[in-house]
């Protein structure tokens, strides 16, 4: 019975399926407000050296490693580590654990917000000040995290509409929800982005923004901030350490190019976070001469960049403001959705490995319990709790995930033996300076992250919020999730991971 159990894993129907799925869930909001801001930041043109040098270093080898991991053991994270050793099974179920009960809780209600903006679209609601609109009007931020006030009924909707779709592209399965949903989604997102880059750098002033946003400085690669950006950057950007992956890669079939599809995904990943980067930046510089000031005065980043800048650009537009607007947001649903479905696929892929309860029963549940978890995002104080998960969990969860991930496939299992697997699947070689990338330095670039963010910690409490504040919402998400990850490792499998490798 266990071996019958064992071969009814899904598949991709399809190569450019995988590829489209990887590369929708690599390609997230961040690609969009996240990078060109960096990149204004640190150097402007200089800062894709290091950003290129982060690719090589760390980026590809990774992608590789938690490719060729997923379709070495035909399993989830947890299910894969458990095949090397049961005592690190934890480590898997971390991963996608506070993944799916914290990054994606707070993910889908920025989703939500763009869903809101993009029927606000419509009508340009944000008025003359999108900063007063966007913080007092639509999100009501209260003073601190711990004054939750009332929950936001318009975002509220929104999220409802954003877990109804996760759930239900997740609900079909993996060729006909999550394949047909890519093949969909990301020629969609692509084309999308097209019409606005190319619509961006026609408008006046678009030069200005654009001689900022690649204007190499190459005096800022003295500084270490400028690399330490760099890597995190790639690191964050290519979804590595979610766990996501490893799932995606235990659908392929057993002949695949490994080395030459993690290649085409991270490249297609970071080509498109620059290609975004000019239609942000030709916006901004019109935005500048249409208020006669200067580029740095109109740049912000993240949030700030998403529904303050762009919805005052919009409004601004000398013609067809509505429909930028309505493009523009409509790009940054379709892109949070690509990468949402993902990380529900990842908690899944794994639940049912373990316990083989039906697919459309944890689906189901999962989704139901993420739009319950994501509600207090959606209260008056979810911006401060949304901003506190997020700094912890990447800045510390990720990062620790992404060690322990080199430390168990370079040391305990041997990078040597995926390195020849990966050779055996694969026309494009690995040599064996991989197997040093992912024992010694991809391990040590990542502790170098760490401990940056560790110093920049305990220097000052993260963007002023009370101490306990951050401890609570923080740090204790963290340990809440590694200890459901203990309970949930220390359970029986339904089918022992060794068993489930039988073909």
């Amino acid at each position: 019975m266990s071996t019958q159990l064992a071969h009814h894993r899904p598949q991709w129907k399809t190569h450019i399926g995988f590829l489209l799925a990887a590369i929708g869930s690599a390609i997230g909001l961040g690609n969009i407000w996240r990078f060109p801001y960096l990149c204004y930041k640190n150097g402007g043109g200089a800062f894709l050296i290091p950003y290129f040098v982060a690719l090589l270093v760390v980026g590809i080898p990774l992608m590789i490693l938690e490719i060729g991991l997923g379709h070495k053991m035909r399993g989830s994270a947890p299910a894969s580590y458990a095949t090397i050793s049961k005592r690190w099974e934890w480590t898997g179920w971390w991963q996608i654990i506070f993944v799916m009960f914290g990054i994606v809780l707070y993910y889908s209600v920025v989703i939500a917000w763009c869903l809101n903006f993009f029927f606000y679209s419509f009508s340009l609601s944000w008025g003359a000040d999108p900063n007063q609109f966007f913080f007092k009007n639509f999100l009501m931020t209260s003073a601190s995290p711990f004054q939750i006030g009332d929950i936001r009924t318009p975002i509220l909707f929104s999220l409802a509409v954003v877990w109804f779709l996760n759930w239900f592209i997740e609900f079909l399965g993996v060729e006909k929800g999550l394949e047909r949903a890519n093949k969909f989604f990301m020629p969609l997102l692509f084309l999308l982005m097209a019409i606005l880059v190319f619509w961006s750098v026609r408008l006046p002033g678009a030069q200005q923004g654009l001689n900022i946003y690649l204007k190499p400085d190459f005096s800022k690669l003295k500084e270490m901030g400028v690399w330490i950006d760099a890597f995190s950057q790639i690191f964050f950007t290519l979804s590595l350490g979610f766990g996501i992956m490893i799932a995606y890669a235990s659908y392929l079939p057993k002949k695949v190019e490994i080395v030459k599809d993690a290649i085409t995904i991270s490249l297609t990943n970071c080509f498109f976070s620059i290609f975004a980067g000019f239609g942000v930046f030709a916006v901004l510089g019109y935005m500048a001469q249409a208020t006669a000031q200067p580029v740095n005065a109109v740049v912000s980043q993240s949030i700030g960049l998403a529904f303050v800048a762009f919805p005052k650009a919009i409004s601004l537009l000398p013609t067809l403001s509505r429909i930028f607007g309505i493009l523009f947001f409509g790009s940054l649903v379709i892109a949070g959705l690509s990468s949402s479905i993902s990380i529900i696929e990842a908690f899944t892929s794994g639940i049912v490995d373990k316990f083989h309860y039906s697919r459309k029963a944890v689906v189901s549940i999962i989704c139901i319990s993420g739009f319950l978890g994501s509600i207090i995002f959606t209260a008056q104080g979810g911006l401060f709790w949304l901003d506190i998960a997020d700094h912890f969990l990447t800045q510390y969860g990720l990062v620790i995930a992404a060690i322990l991930e080199c430390i168990i496939i370079g040391w305990i299992y041997q990078a040597k033996r995926l390195n020849e697997h990966i050779n055996h699947t694969s026309t494009l070689r690995l040599s064996s300076l991989w197997n040093h990338q992912v024992k010694v330095i991809i391990p040590i670039v990542l502790v170098i992250i760490l401990v940056n963010s560790l110093i920049q910690e305990f220097s000052s409490a993260y963007e002023g919020y009370p101490v306990l504040s951050l401890i609570l919402i923080g740090r204790d998400w963290l340990i809440f999730s590694l200890f459901a990850a203990v309970v949930i490792s220390a359970r029986s499998w339904k089918i022992e991971p060794s068993q489930r490798m039988q073909h």
